[in-house]
């Protein structure tokens, strides 16, 4: 099978590998497309996920959809053909984080496309069957791309459980970014702003429903939404750039009493953060891990307002060309959007 493997910083290669057999309780899938992630790129651009360094060659791909091959032992409910989104987090289910239900913090988490866990771009992957959603007929195996971080949203809106009639303001307007805006949205907040630098994100952040959008080279954004607000300041702020400023330009921004989410990933393995005005606000800051069983809520949403998120897959490129999909990417070309990488 085809693999596309990162082999150094910033660059990957397409080789050749052995397709293993289903284990017991495992589903072996076709993947026929996957997302470029944020994280993929701090792969690709800095040799590392926050404080996570790369180890060469790895598997990055962790938004994946495709379909059954064959199921191993002992497996029910599956048949070949079947389209399906693929959960890239394998959970013990045995600790005391699964035991409560926190799944994410699992104790013996495995994430596939981390440097030990090949990710998905790869022809074939074998999963236990419990990581499969079943996609519904007619849904766009491109557009089910989208259900991975669509997962994350939602666990960082569970995470700050924003009321309807709340303020809100989303830093950064990435493929994550305008997906919390229109999240956010659904809720009933009332006032959504989106900070982002770049004219075409801004554009976007406003298609899928934001209220108004701040360039933050044109002046401070925290001064501006203070103004917009009456001087009263955001119930909510949710940073999912964690760049340039953002950190702390969340703290900032929120009202006295109000909630700071962290969804992105900082590229400083030690992040500054100012504890002063976060103390004196009483603030409540929540840091999001991935997602937490999600995903059907997730495709619930996407298949409901696909008019809504589907022109955020602006790209599509071959396995054969990962290379140029990931530098057009960290360039933020031609107006990309959400790439996605087809296998087909």
């Amino acid at each position: 099978m085809r693999v596309g493997e990162l082999i150094a910083q910033r660059t990957i290669r397409v080789t050749g590998s052995e397709i293993p057999e289903p284990a017991p309780g495992e589903v072996q899938v076709r993947v026929t497309a996957v997302g470029i992630c944020g994280s993929d790129m701090h792969s690709y651009a800095e040799g590392a996920v926050g404080d996570t360094p790369c180890v060469y060659p790895m598997v990055l791909g962790h938004e994946p959809a495709g379909v059954v091959v064959k199921t191993g032992a002992g497996v029910t409910g599956w048949t070949s053909g079947a389209r399906a989104a693929f959960e890239p987090a394998i959970y013990c289910y045995h600790c005391e984080f699964c035991h409560s239900g926190r799944h994410n913090l699992c104790a013996n988490l495995r994430f596939l496309s981390m440097p030990s866990d090949p990710g998905f771009f790869r022809d074939y992957v074998n999963l236990p069957a419990k990581n499969l959603t079943p996609l519904p007929p007619g849904m766009d195996l491109k557009y089910a791309t989208m259900i991975e971080p669509m997962a994350v949203v939602l666990h960082s809106l569970q995470r700050a459980a924003p009321a309807a009639g709340e303020t809100a303001v989303v830093f950064g307007a990435g493929p994550i970014g305008v997906l919390t805006v229109a999240a956010l949205k659904l809720t009933g907040a009332k006032r959504v702003w989106a900070v982002e630098p770049l004219a075409h994100r801004r554009e976007m952040a406003l298609r899928l429903g934001a209220d108004a959008v701040l360039d933050p080279a044109e002046g401070d954004p925290v001064r501006a939404i203070w103004k917009d607000s009456g001087n009263r300041g955001v119930d909510l702020a949710i940073d999912c750039a964690t760049k340039g400023g953002t950190i702390n330009q969340a703290i900032g921004v929120v009202r006295n009493g109000g909630r700071v989410v962290y969804t992105g990933i900082p590229s400083e393995v030690q992040a500054p953060i100012d504890f002063h005005p976060m103390r004196r606000k009483e603030l409540v800051l929540y840091n999001v891990r991935r997602s937490n069983h999600e995903s059907e809520l997730a495709l619930e949403l996407l298949h409901e307002h696909t008019a809504r998120f589907a022109p955020l897959i602006t790209h599509e490129r071959p396995l054969e060309g990962i290379q140029q999909a990931f530098e057009l990417v960290e360039g933020y070309e031609d107006g990309v959007g959400k790439l996605v990488v087809t296998l087909e």
